[in-house]
């Protein structure tokens, strides 16, 4: 077992196996990015996954800083200097056992929390990402997802080391900009500058970006840390409901079930549904079991 697989068997192993909810599907654990449930706030969001029955979860931060007393932007929306100046003197200042009382609260569901997804920019200071790194320690995490920069891996690498905490670069199908991570060029320049920088890959955004999943996967599944699971058409499409893009998600399922890849695939419910989101993520849910079956 490499450090990679241990991380991920050390993370499964975290709540109690009498509370656990067990979402695994013919071996291949099946969870949820809580951004799925973006609409609701975080109590909200976990009765959400009980209620549909996952067990594995990727969390959002904005729940995370939303439950722990973060500042939220005024009526109307408005993200302004001043927002983001008061939101970092939150972090740096919070209560780290404000988390510790989030991680409970997933705990006490019966739900496994493997990451934390807080995208750190350029506009982050040492500090911040520093406190960063502790928060997600609070809340029992190894592993940072982050829809962040090519330049901004090599910033983040010496923290991720001295904190011993993956950080793990989330993809989206921009090709245009150098900076984003799209090509897998974009993916490799980041994992050579720390063992401690792996991939989330989401195989919606890398499949419309024009690339394989499956091979991908096949290639560099050692440094993957999760996978996001939605459906988009070709050549940059649309987000679609399930089974109505051209992603390959019953290939990629399958492949993590003959191969027995230890990677948790997390539902991102991001297509416009006709129902609530718990009952789009029920809907997902049941295509994963059918792709497994």
């Amino acid at each position: 077992m490499n450090r990679w697989q241990f991380t991920s068997a050390a993370l499964a192993a975290t709540v109690a196996s009498a509370a656990k909810i067990d979402s695994k599907i013919n071996g291949v654990k099946i969870g949820v990015q809580s951004y799925s449930f973006r609409t609701m706030g975080l109590d909200d969001a976990i009765k959400a996954m009980v209620q549909c029955g996952i067990g594995e979860c990727e969390m959002y931060s904005t729940h995370a800083e939303r439950a722990a007393g973060s500042p939220e932007p005024p009526p109307g929306g408005g993200r302004g200097a001043g927002i983001r100046d008061n939101v970092r003197k939150w972090r740096l200042s919070v209560s780290l056992d404000k988390f510790k009382d989030v991680r409970k609260k997933f705990t006490d569901a019966g739900i496994n929390l493997h990451a934390y997804n807080l995208s750190f920019r350029k506009d982050f200071t040492d500090a911040e990402i520093d406190r960063g790194f502790e928060m997600a320690k609070a809340l029992g995490v190894k592993v940072i997802t982050m829809s962040s920069t090519v330049s901004m891996a090599k910033r983040l690498a010496p923290f991720a080391e001295r904190h011993k905490t993956i950080i793990s670069m989330h993809g989206h199908s921009n090709l245009k900009d150098p900076e984003e991570f799209a090509k897998p060029e974009s993916f490799a320049a980041a994992m050579a500058e720390s063992k401690f920088v792996g991939v989330n890959l989401d195989v919606g955004h890398f499949f419309a970006a024009g690339f394989d999943p499956v091979a991908y996967i096949k290639e560099h599944h050692a440094r993957i840390t999760n996978l996001h699971l939605k459906d988009r058409k070709k050549n940059d499409g649309p987000n679609t409901v399930w089974g109505q893009g051209d992603t390959p998600i019953k290939e990629v399922l399958q492949l993590l079930k003959k191969e027995k890849y230890p990677i948790p695939a997390n539902i991102e419910y991001e297509y416009r549904g006709e129902a609530d989101p718990a009952t789009e993520v029920k809907k997902c849910l049941e295509y994963c079991r059918a792709a497994l079956a």
